[in-house]
């Protein structure tokens, strides 16, 4: 047992009779661990593009709904009589009537 661990840690089975055999599986296992490698990496990327595109939404969805806020404000006829009350325009007392147009036809 000492003996074996003894050459494998001196590199003796990269050197020995059957060393074609033990490249061919090293470099298979290399190759293995830099796909792994690749593949652990653009994980990391996109879960990081997921993190960042789910703030970039939250932040949307706020400014969304700060300026729905705004334009309903903008909407209130309170506020629409005081921004055109400076042309001299003021609201009605009388309330609208309804005007029906017959055709001839």
């Amino acid at each position: 047992m000492k003996k074996g661990v003894l050459d494998i840690l001196k590199g003796k089975f990269l050197v020995s009779g059957d060393a074609p055999k033990n490249w061919r599986f090293l470099l298979f296992i290399s190759l293995l661990a830099i796909f792994m490698i690749s593949s652990s990496h653009q994980a990391d990327l996109k879960v990081k593009r997921i993190s960042n595109l789910n703030e970039e939404v939250r932040a949307l969805r706020s400014e969304f709904f700060a300026n729905r806020r705004n334009v309903q404000q903008l909407k209130m006829e309170s506020t629409l009589t005081l921004r055109v009350e400076g042309r001299g325009l003021r609201t009605s007392e009388n309330p609208p009537q309804k005007i029906v147009v017959k055709s001839n036809k």
